[in-house]
């Protein structure tokens, strides 16, 4: 087994809230800085208000779906209301949480197209408590072109899921990899962004791309949107690929990087083909561990939290 590659950069200071354990105790993360402390989010005592968080990247196959369904169940365990929106005309995170996509009688896309759809029409049940779901299947790919003669068509997505705000805490929407006109609704109708990133180049070369993309719907159409952190994904610490690709991602962006990084392992597929989160289908693993932890680390990075 290779040796880690040696990090020498400095310290960088921990993300707000969290907590750096003391000098003799402190733990190198994989991503080569001081693995703080995230303490217990602090209970829920009414709900509403949400923030909607956008999963992008152009490229697929890097864990968009998979990090919605995750984390969307570890922030629903901390006792946030949490409504899940498949934004992907494939419906991966439909069909991953166990439904059928070709037995649906309304999905996103007749929310979007049909003024007399409403969300709670649509809106269904994930099986986990505190954690709902907006469906979608292939009819969300008629949308894209639809909307393209439509008034003000960048804010649709927004204008539909207002309503929802008011119910829950947290909205995240699983973008399609691309950088159409569907995920610059998801990003208009944002608060914030979570770039999932696969730990390999490939993957590493596109994020300048998307970030182009966020910077423009920021100045254009949504001045509140920000960059809530970049996560690496299917990391393995044996390759020396992955810790050089590691490397590069915390060089270029910074704090903006989670510390939490998820690594490879079957129990995600084999969670897929159960149709439930790794939260519950393998509750003590490793996957499951770590996006509880992302869970915690991305509330101590929210304002409000």
């Amino acid at each position: 087994m290779t040796q880690p590659l040696p990090f020498e950069r400095p310290v960088v200071a921990p993300a707000a809230q969290a907590t750096v354990e003391s000098p003799a105790e402190v733990t190198i993360g994989p991503t080569g800085r001081p693995m703080p402390v995230f303490p217990e989010p602090a209970a829920v005592t009414e709900h509403g208000g949400a923030r909607v968080i956008s999963m992008c990247n152009q490229k697929g196959g890097v864990g968009k779906t998979t990090t919605t369904i995750n984390l969307g169940a570890s922030l629903a365990e901390t006792g946030r209301r949490v409504l899940l929106v498949d934004f992907d005309p494939q419906g991966s995170l439909s069909v991953g949480l166990g439904l059928n996509p070709h037995e649906m009688d309304l999905t996103i896309y007749n929310l979007l197209m049909d003024r007399e759809t409403t969300l709670d029409d649509v809106v269904v049940p994930s099986g986990i408590e505190g954690m709902d779901l907006l469906p979608s299947n292939i009819d969300l790919s008629a949308a894209e072109v639809q909307l393209v003669h439509e008034v003000a068509r960048e804010q649709t997505l927004q204008r539909v899921l207002a309503p929802a705000l008011a119910d829950y805490d947290i909205i995240l929407i699983d973008c399609q990899p691309s950088l159409g006109l569907l995920t610059v609704n998801a990003l208009t109708a944002s608060d914030g962004v979570i770039v999932p990133l696969e730990c390999e180049y490939f993957a590493l070369r596109g994020v300048a791309l998307l970030k182009t993309t966020i910077d423009k719907v920021r100045e254009r159409l949504n001045p509140k949107l920000e960059i809530d952190g970049v996560l690496g994904t299917m990391f393995d610490g044996r390759t020396l690929h992955s810790r050089e690709v590691m490397e590069r991602l915390v060089s270029a962006w910074g704090d903006k990087v989670f510390h939490t990084v998820i690594r490879r392992t079957v129990k995600f597929s084999d969670a897929t083909v159960a149709g439930e989160p790794i939260t519950s289908y393998a509750s003590s693993s490793t996957g499951a561990d770590a996006y509880r932890q992302l869970a915690r680390e991305v509330l101590t990075r929210w304002p409000a939290e």
